[in-house]
C-alpha cells in the first residue's frame, strides 16, 4: 500500500519583497508600465512554481500477518436451553483492506466441559460459522474451546458466568448529561456476592450499530441499581437523541473479570484516538495457540448468561 503526499510551498511576498523593494517610488506613467510588466512576470514565476512544487512520495505502508480471528460467544438466554451456540472463524486483513474478511472453511471446533468431560463439535456450515445444537450450560463450570487450524491447536479456557434479572426498565430526562435529553433505564439488584461484572448492549432500531458499556459491583455490591443509557445529539454525524416512538433494544450479560478487563480496554480504543482517548494498543484475547505461541489469535471465548428486553419511548 503506498500513499501519495502533495507539497506545494507559495511565497509571493517573499519573492516579490527581493525582486521588488519598496523604498524607492515613483508616481509617473513609466513606473506603472514598468509595475505592468513586472506583475505579469511574476504571476509567471507564481506558476512556474506551484506548477514545479509538487512531489510524490511514496510510503509504504508495512503490513503485518495474517490472524486467526475467533469470535466465540456462547450466551446463555435466561429462560432458554442454551443449546444451540455459533461461532465464527475468519482471518484478519490488512488495515486498508475494504473487503469483507476471508471466511474460515477447514477448522475443526469443539467446546468441552472441564467438569464433566461432556464435548460439542462445533459443524461447519460453509460461511465461516460453526454451528452446534448439543451444548449444555451450567452456571459456575468451566469450559475449553479447541480449534485446530492449518495445523495449528489455539485453545481458550473459560467459566459460564450467571446474571441477575433487569426489574424493571422506563424512561427519564433527570440523569443524563443533558436536562432536555430522554434516556433509558435499566433497573436491577446486584447479587450479594461480591466480583459481579456486567455488560450492557444498547442498540436503537434502525441504527447501524449498538452501543456497549461495562460496569462492576466494586461500590454498589448487593444493592439495587438504575443504569441509565442516553444518546448525545451530534448534528455532523447526524445522530439524535431518543423521541417518541424509537425503541430500543437492551441486553445485558453476566461476564468473567477477565472478559471484563477485555472489553473495557476495547470500548476505550472505540472512542477514538482524540488528545484525551485512550492510546490504541494490540489487545490480546484468551485464544492462545498452543503450536506456535507467536501465531496467536484475535477474539475471545467467552460465555455468559444473558437477559434481553427493550423499550419504547413514549410523549411525556
Amino acid at each position: 500500500m503506498k500513499k501519495s503526499i502533495e507539497k506545494r510551498i507559495l511565497e509571493s511576498k517573499t519573492i516579490f519583497s527581493i525582486l521588488f523593494p519598496l523604498e524607492k517610488t515613483r508616481t509617473d506613467g513609466f513606473q506603472f508600465i514598468i509595475f505592468s510588466k513586472l506583475t505579469a512576470s511574476i504571476s509567471m514565476l507564481i506558476l512556474t512554481l506551484l506548477s514545479s512544487c509538487t512531489d510524490v512520495i511514496d510510503v509504504p505502508v508495512q503490513e503485518g500477518p495474517t490472524r486467526l480471528v475467533v469470535e466465540a460467544s456462547l450466551d446463555w438466554e435466561k429462560g432458554t436451553q442454551g443449546n444451540t451456540q455459533t461461532i465464527k472463524l475468519s482471518e484478519s486483513s490488512a488495515f486498508f483492506d475494504t473487503s469483507i474478511q476471508k471466511a474460515v472453511t477447514n477448522a475443526s471446533v469443539t467446546v468441552s466441559n472441564d467438569n464433566s468431560g461432556a464435548s460439542s463439535v462445533f459443524t461447519h456450515q460453509s460461511n465461516g460459522e460453526y454451528v452446534t445444537s448439543t451444548f449444555e450450560p451450567i452456571i459456575g463450570q468451566s469450559y475449553t474451546l479447541q480449534i485446530n487450524y492449518n495445523g495449528e491447536l489455539f485453545s481458550a479456557t473459560e467459566t459460564m458466568t450467571s446474571v441477575t434479572e433487569i426489574t424493571d426498565v422506563f424512561q427519564d430526562r433527570e440523569d443524563g448529561f443533558e436536562d432536555d435529553v430522554l434516556e433509558v433505564h435499566v433497573v436491577f439488584t446486584d447479587p450479594v456476592e461480591e466480583g459481579n461484572n456486567y455488560l450492557f448492549k444498547f442498540q436503537r432500531r434502525g441504527d447501524l450499530l449498538p452501543e456497549l458499556e461495562e460496569a462492576d459491583d466494586e461500590f454498589v455490591n448487593g444493592n439495587e441499581i438504575d443504569w441509565w443509557y442516553e444518546i448525545e445529539e451530534n448534528e455532523d454525524e447526524n445522530i439524535l437523541p431518543f423521541r417518541a416512538g424509537d425503541i430500543v433494544d437492551i441486553e445485558m450479560y453476566g461476564v468473567s473479570r477477565a472478559y471484563y478487563d477485555y472489553i473495557d480496554i476495547l470500548i476505550d480504543q472505540i472512542g477514538g484516538v482524540g488528545l484525551f482517548e485512550a492510546t490504541p494498543v494490540a489487545v490480546k484475547g484468551n485464544c492462545i495457540n498452543r503450536t506456535n505461541p507467536d501465531n496467536y489469535a484475535f477474539g475471545y471465548f467467552r460465555l455468559t448468561e444473558v437477559v434481553r428486553t427493550s423499550y419504547t419511548f413514549v410523549e411525556e
